[in-house]
């Protein structure tokens, strides 16, 4: 591949950087020598960061870091009272935190005042309607202010916020449902797409939902069910509430990460694991004072509570887009609210490549880009690139289970466009081969401890699954993650995809047995095999399915036809199928285990 960079730092942007930063304390002159310092001086660099992004604790931390109990099970600031949420509200009374437009209407601004107020009144009904510290609640609703602000009260009143995405099914609501209990959950009436109303409370009582509370966005009528309420009637008119005080291990979120059983992991996020997203923020896609951040996100994706920490308490300002982020709508509330820091997924950057529709907008505020969720294509992103008058793509690669990226780029390094050019700041991982050796080429082992890593799950055995049986490497024991990377000449790193039975839809995480799950549901389907594949240019991943076929009579365009109509009223509307390839017999080891490698392998050579 093309290993000319196509941006290079200036001396201005390197020195106003954040990374420079915190270099010069250090009297560091290389970038290679920071990270290494982060990553062999742990304790010393989170206590910097932790002292830098001036998170407050009612009670410091007698030991930044405990692991008496293994490095699978790291205490990160030890004997610490806090509640992360005191930390999103450090700017001043009038600055503004976030803005937001709703689809054909006016930007709007909300001062750290106003969304204080909210949260409070917030806080103050989930008191007033009889939760109490513990209670567990749920969001089912798009990126919006009352989202945001709903997500805050709930960890600030110590109760723990499991966060589903809007465009799920009833099916995939009630099964995130069951694994958490929530005694409430809010939710909307209809979720407004492209002059589309689409319900979403509907969706939410299908799934046999406790108690939820409803925000009005129609004028269209919906029923009740005897013990729901409206928006309206739930909001508390007090508008002061103490923050709820925990431990640094307390749970604040439960996310959820795709499985390879079928059944998605339920991932706790402690008061610990917003520093990861603020500290990512911070150094890597630079994140100052002030900046506008957009992401086009849901709560449900680790991106969407990414967003507001890595915004809030690097005091910098959320913008919310209420609309579809494909359009020119959308590329006017960018210019309009002055974004600086634009993330995309790649499939966002695909469209508006051929559509062009963002051509037209002055996006010079923007001071780099940030790009995760699938493999990007190098031509689409300097495409992107070039639409802020040639700004840096920070390629951001991590999961739900780290609380942020483990391999992601800077902005005073070269960017050259699809590839990593750092493994970030604070962690370290190794690249193994099938024989557990390193290479250049293999799988990815991040080496525990580094603050966000989760240590437990609601829903399975975290040793388990991310530590039995993983290799050592020089001693060290090694935390298997399922990514696969390949270390080019110049040190930085490509995208290889999975290794395991999980790919990246749309920029959402599942498992190929989930997929195969509602396809071996259809008549025509004895069983089958979903694999991800790269396009030959790169790019977001491809989802391709083979089959062994049930007699049928049915063509291959009915099928193919019964097979998109089922994933997107199952699983998500989001995930297409490119193919439906007929197989004899699917390979198998000798466990009886289905080798989507080797349909991989023969699905490549097929295209050749």
């Amino acid at each position: 591949m093309n290993l000319n960079p196509f941006w290079k730092p200036s001396k201005e942007i390197i020195e106003q950087s954040n990374i420079f930063k915190m270099m010069q304390v250090h009297d560091i002159e290389n970038y290679g020598n920071f990270w290494k310092w982060s990553v062999h001086n742990k304790a010393q660099f989170w206590s910097e960061t932790i002292a830098c992004l001036g998170i407050p604790f009612q009670q410091k931390y007698t030991n930044i870091l405990a692991v008496s109990n293994g490095v699978e099970n790291a205490e990160w600031l030890k004997n610490a009272k806090l509640n992360i949420v005191d930390a999103c509200f450090q700017n001043e009374d009038n600055a503004v935190v976030l803005v937001f437009q709703e689809a054909k209407k006016s930007l709007q601004q909300v001062t750290q005042k106003q969304l204080l107020t909210l949260v409070n009144q917030i806080a103050n009904g989930l008191v007033e309607i009889g939760l109490k510290k513990g209670d567990y609640i749920a969001i089912d609703l798009p990126m919006t202010l009352e989202a945001v602000a709903i997500y805050l009260a709930g960890i600030k009143a110590g109760m723990p916020i499991v966060t589903i995405a809007d465009s799920f099914t009833p099916n995939e609501i009630e099964v995130r449902l069951k694994i958490t209990k929530p005694t409430v959950i809010f939710t909307q009436d209809f979720l407004q797409r492209a002059d589309k109303e689409l319900p979403l409370y509907e969706k939410v009582k299908s799934a046999n939902a406790p108690k939820a509370v409803v925000l009005k966005t129609s004028a269209t009528k919906i029923d009740l069910r005897n013990n729901d309420i409206y928006w309206d009637a739930f909001l508390s008119p007090n508008t002061v509430f103490e923050t709820v005080i925990q431990q640094p291990d307390d749970v604040i979120t439960v996310l959820f990460s795709s499985g390879t059983t079928g059944e998605p992991k339920a991932i706790p996020w402690t008061h610990t694991t917003p520093i990861k997203c603020a500290s990512d923020g911070f150094y890597h896609q630079d994140i100052h004072k002030n900046d506008v951040v957009c992401w086009p996100t849901n709560l449900g994706w680790m991106m969407g509570p990414w967003l507001v920490f890595a915004s809030l308490i690097n005091k910098a300002t959320v913008a919310l887009y209420y609309g579809v982020p494909m359009g020119s709508d959308f590329g006017a509330f960018i210019q309009n609210a002055k974004v600086t820091m634009l993330g995309v997924i790649p499939s966002f950057v695909n469209h508006w490549k051929s559509s062009k529709c963002m051509e037209q907008f002055n996006w010079d505020a923007i001071k780099c880009f940030s790009s995760t969720g699938e493999v990007s294509n190098p031509a689409e992103m300097e495409y992107l690139m070039q639409l802020a008058n040639n700004k840096p793509v920070i390629e951001y690669c991590g999961g739900t289970e780290i609380g942020g990226g483990y391999v992601t780029s800077t902005v005073v390094q070269p960017n050259i466009a699809s590839t990593f050019s750092t493994q970030a700041l604070g962690g370290e991982f190794v690249l193994l081969d099938d024989n557990n050796q390193i290479n250049a080429k293999g799988e990815v082992f991040i080496i525990p401890p580094i603050i966000g890593l989760s240590n437990r799950l609601i829903n399975r055995n975290h040793f388990e699954v991310y530590y039995k049986n993983t290799p050592t490497f020089e001693g060290q024991l090694l935390r298997r993650h399922g990514d696969a990377l390949v270390q080019l000449e110049n040190g930085y790193y490509k995208a290889q995809g999975r290794v395991d039975d999980t790919m990246n839809l749309g920029g959402i995480k599942i498992s190929s047995v989930q997929i195969e799950a509602v396809i071996n549901q259809l008549d025509f389907v004895k069983e089958s095999a979903a694999i991800a594949v790269e396009p030959v240019n790169g790019g977001p991943s491809l989802l391709v399915v083979f089959y062994v076929e049930n007699p049928s009579e049915l063509t291959s365009e009915e099928k193919l036809f019964q097979t998109k109509k089922s994933i997107s009223k199952q699983l998500n509307p989001l995930f297409k199928v490119t193919e439906l390839v007929k197989i004899d017999v699917l390979p198998r080891t000798a466990s009886n285990k289905v080798m989507r490698r080797k349909l991989r392998e023969k699905y490549i050579n097929s295209r050749q």
